[in-house]
């Protein structure tokens, strides 16, 4: 079994629910990673187990839809004649979902079907003689504990069957009692996992220091999922370990620092070479969710592809689709750090040209999209995009509008779907109707966009061959530094967080400086660098709950309830399945 090559084949493979009952029929997928000839197989299964992370789960707007447009960093609101969508993502923001929510929905069918893969691996593996029979299964528990535990931290509840036991009853997993063995589960695995680049292992592979970060997040966390709703966010992170010596925050720093000392990772330079459409070995790639650009199916990246507003063309025939931006307070808390490297970054051509996004002007038609028969290709900047847009037009015959002497002209951009009102993102958002995310058609420039991610102009638009992390080093400092916090050693702290500030360092065009260590550090100063490292990577809600601030008012999101820290069981689920009962505030 290779399951370090990305095969471009693919067989259709029909899954029996292990969870739901014997008659439920779950979806038949088109796996882009298939390495045996039967969906029985030990590849086989191992290889769905794995496709699940990459088939919408964790690549678009689909839990991105729940970690991040619930938060002050990111909203996707009605603009003009789009993203109405039934009000499903502006639910999202507002805190209005309910059970019947399609993201709700949607998700939980994702994440309990991934659920489901894992467990047909476990069985499967189990029932083998395959040589490597122990660290398949491994794998498939880590997978396994990696689905479990997001649905958990959605949801509340997360459904499980013995994979050995046959017609073994569903049980139902409470994030309350049994975060516990959840940590023990993943803890046991650790010895028959391979370490990273060990038996032809890579990023994409549930490795030992995979299971690192998941524990690492599961003990950062766990405080929360015992008492979720704590009404005045007074989590106790100081409870005794389940395992091992200390408390929950001794744990985090254990399993951090086995990542952070073992010399297998380094934090980029460039901060934004880890979003990028090369970054397949970058150096702080943990664990992630490997993609490419194929006939079996497309990479996905909606985390810059809906951001993009569709007058900004990275080639003449791919745009954005004017959707999310971020909110005046998330903006507002780059305050005096816009020097900082995690910020912005503009973009230099091979000739020495930069385009800063600030002027008309031109640069070189010198790069060329690959595999697009010499599409041209322009690179906008990177990060929090704010203020006039300046970019490429396109001709009546298709092609970006050239200067005389063969340069891409770059010209003050205009909305596509609103001619006459100019492409200026605006910080502050000033709905009509404060409570509710509703542009009209002339407002729908209004918003910071954000292209931390790179848009990958190959193939359609929002195709993408970036790969996603789910773990990196940048997020593991920021554990480790919330740890030390918690723990009341500042010192610590504050070197982590400095860490993640001063190795990274500025274009050349502002001398590739690095960014400024900070003197102090409090509960507000460490929360905000928690967003400048993290934000956009589905990391965002964690964060606000452990902080309190995850029911506070911000722009269209009103003062919310303790119950909205995690999503109802979705009213479909209760229909057909009576084990369930729905989540506290929630009406069944």
């Amino acid at each position: 079994m290779k399951l370090n090559k990305i095969v471009n084949r693919s067989i259709l493979i029909a899954f029996t629910a292990l969870l739901l009952g014997s008659c439920t029929n779950l979806d038949e997928v088109i796996l882009d990673e298939v390495l045996g000839s039967d969906a029985s197989s030990v590849d086989g299964a191992l290889a769905a187990a794995y496709d699940r992370l990459g088939d919408r789960t964790f690549v678009n707007k689909n839990v991105f839809a729940m970690q991040e447009f619930t938060t002050d960093v990111a909203l996707l609101p009605t603009r003009g004649s789009d993203w109405g969508d039934g009000g499903k993502w502006r639910a999202m923001h507002e805190f209005t979902w309910t059970s019947s929510n399609a993201i709700v929905t949607d998700n939980w069918n994702l994440l309990t079907n991934g659920i489901t893969r894992s467990l047909s691996a476990i069985k499967i593996i189990n029932n083998s003689t395959s040589t490597q029979k122990p660290l398949f299964l491994a794998e498939a528990k880590g997978l396994l504990a990696y689905y479990t535990y997001t649905t958990l931290d959605l949801y509340g509840q997360a459904p499980y069957r013995d994979p050995n036991t046959e017609n073994a009853p569903l049980k139902i997993l409470k994030a309350e009692t049994d975060i516990d063995q959840l940590i023990l589960d993943v803890e046991a695995i650790i010895p028959d996992l391979a370490s990273l680049g060990k038996n032809s292992t890579h990023t994409g592979r549930f490795t030992k220091e995979a299971a690192y970060s998941l524990l690492s997040a599961m003990y950062l966390n766990r405080s929360v999922f015992k008492d979720r709703y704590n009404a005045g966010s007074n989590f106790n992170f100081k409870e005794a370990a389940v395992s091992g010596t200390g408390t929950d925050m001794d744990r985090v720093i254990y399993y951090t620092s086995l990542l952070i000392d073992s010399g297998k990772f380094s934090l980029e330079k460039n901060y934004f070479d880890n979003f990028g459409i090369n970054n397949s070995k970058g150096s702080e790639l943990i664990f992630v969710i490997v993609q490419k650009i194929d006939n079996i199916r497309n990479g996905d990246n909606d985390f810059v592809y809906n951001s993009m507003e569709r007058n900004q063309r990275t080639s003449p025939s791919n745009r954005g689709t004017n959707g999310s931006c971020t909110t005046p307070e998330f903006y507002h808390s780059w305050d005096n750090n816009h020097d900082d490297p995690r910020f912005a970054r503009t973009y230099q051509y091979g000739d020495g040209t930069w385009f800063t996004n600030t002027e008309v002007g031109s640069v070189p038609a010198s790069d060329i999209v690959p595999n697009s028969n010499n599409l041209l290709w322009f690179h906008f900047t990177r990060g929090m995009v704010v203020g006039p847009q300046y970019g490429p037009k396109l001709t009546s015959a298709g092609g970006f509008e050239m200067t005389s002497d063969g340069r891409i002209k770059v010209s003050e951009l205009f909305m596509e779907k609103s001619t006459g009102t100019k492409m200026n993102f605006t910080p502050e958002l000033n709905f009509d109707d404060p409570t509710q995310s509703v542009f009209a058609q002339n407002q729908i420039n209004r918003g910071v966009r954000c292209f931390k991610w790179e848009f990958d102009p190959e193939n359609g638009n929002g195709a993408s061959k970036v790969d996603i992390p789910l773990f990196r080093l940048g997020g593991i400092y920021t554990m480790r530094a919330e740890a030390y916090f918690r723990k009341g050693q500042n010192a610590a702290a504050l070197s982590d967080v400095n860490a993640l500030r001063i190795n990274r360092t500025r274009e050349a065009l502002y001398n590739n400086a690095p960014g400024k260590a900070l003197t102090t550090i409090d509960n507000e100063i460490l929360y905000k660098e928690l967003g400048f490292e993290m934000y956009w990577e589905m990391y965002r809600r964690p964060q606000m709950i452990r902080f309190g601030k995850y029911d506070l008012a911000y722009t269209a999101k009103p003062v919310s309830q303790a119950f909205r820290r995690i999503f109802p069981i979705p009213q479909q689920t209760l229909d057909v399945t009576k084990e369930f009962k729905q989540n506290f505030g929630y009406i069944q």
